[in-house]
C-alpha cells in the first residue's frame, strides 16, 4: 500500500500539513547540487578573485532559503537558526552544498534543498555567457537529522 502524500487530504485537495501537535525540536539538514560545465569554464571561475561569483552564489542561497516558504506554497515559515552555503570549483563544474538549522516543529529539508538550487541557479546566471552548455544536476537532500529540544 502506497503512503499518502502529505500534502493531500483524503478528497484529494492540496493543503498545508498540520505540524501544531508536533514537539519542537532542534532539526538541521543537508543538500547538494552540481553545476555542470566546461573544464575551460570551471578554469575561468577558479581564477575570479575572493568576493567573486561563488560569494554571490553563497549569498543567493542564503536569501533563498530565508525565504523557501514564499516560492514553495505549502511549505511552512520557519524560524531558521543557522543557513550555511558552501561552493567549489571542481574541473567538471562547481559543487555546491547548504545546511540549514532550526528549532521548530517541522523540517528544514525545503529551505537546504532550496539553498542548493538557487546558489546553483546564480552560478549558472553568472557563467551562462561562456559556457550555455551548462546544465545544473543533481539537487539532492543528503542528510536530515532530529534531536529533543533542549
Amino acid at each position: 500500500m502506497e503512503a499518502p502524500l502529505s500534502h493531500v487530504d483524503e478528497a484529494g485537495e492540496v493543503r498545508m500539513v498540520d505540524v501544531g501537535g508536533k514537539p519542537v525540536s532542534r532539526r538541521r539538514a543537508r543538500a547538494t547540487a552540481f553545476v555542470r560545465m566546461r573544464p575551460e569554464t570551471a578554469a575561468q571561475l577558479r581564477r575570479l578573485p575572493k568576493g567573486d561569483a561563488l560569494a554571490t552564489a553563497r549569498l543567493a542561497g542564503i536569501m533563498a532559503a530565508k525565504r523557501t516558504a514564499e516560492l514553495i506554497p505549502l511549505c511552512h515559515p520557519l524560524p531558521l537558526t543557522h543557513v550555511e552555503v558552501e561552493a567549489r570549483v571542481v574541473e567538471s563544474g562547481v559543487e555546491i552544498e547548504a545546511a540549514a538549522e532550526t528549532t521548530a516543529q517541522t523540517g528544514v529539508e525545503m529551505e537546504a534543498l532550496t539553498a542548493a538550487a538557487i546558489a546553483a541557479l546564480t552560478v549558472y546566471d553568472m557563467a551562462k555567457a561562456v559556457d550555455p552548455d551548462m546544465v545544473v544536476a543533481e539537487v539532492l537532500l543528503v542528510e536530515k537529522t532530529k534531536e529533543a529540544a533542549g
